[in-house]
């Protein structure tokens, strides 16, 4: 991952909450790794103190790549679930474009080695 940048709204960005913000995200290199311009932003928020449904709170990823941009947000009743869900969202939309970016290449070989044949 080339940039983290983390924000936080309506609550208090503790260090132990950065940390395992960078821990989770670090499957993401995996998908991005000949990316040079990839920058993810995380914003972290406690959306509401109601007093009958508890603390609600909210996470969104945007990942900015060359390929473009992706985007995945979560709620919760507990801010590590609404991260954890948020970056499976966003793990799983990471998967998706590479394996049609792979497919992509194979037609693109297929084609290429069936145009070779004929000669």
């Amino acid at each position: 991952m080339q940039k983290i940048n983390v924000r936080a709204n309506n609550l208090e960005l503790i260090p132990s909450i950065e940390s395992y913000i960078k821990k989770k995200t670090d499957s993401f290199s995996k998908y991005l790794a000949g990316d040079s311009v990839a920058r993810l932003y995380v914003e972290i928020s406690k959306t509401t103190e109601h007093h009958r449904h508890g603390d609600v709170f909210r996470a969104e990823f945007n990942l900015e790549t060359s390929d473009g941009a992706m985007r995945s947000e979560a709620e919760g009743a507990d801010l590590y679930s609404a991260l954890d869900e948020a970056k499976d969202e966003l793990l799983a939309e990471l998967r998706k474009n590479k394996d049609k970016k792979i497919t992509l290449f194979r037609e693109g070989y297929r084609k290429v080695k069936d145009f070779l044949k004929r000669f």
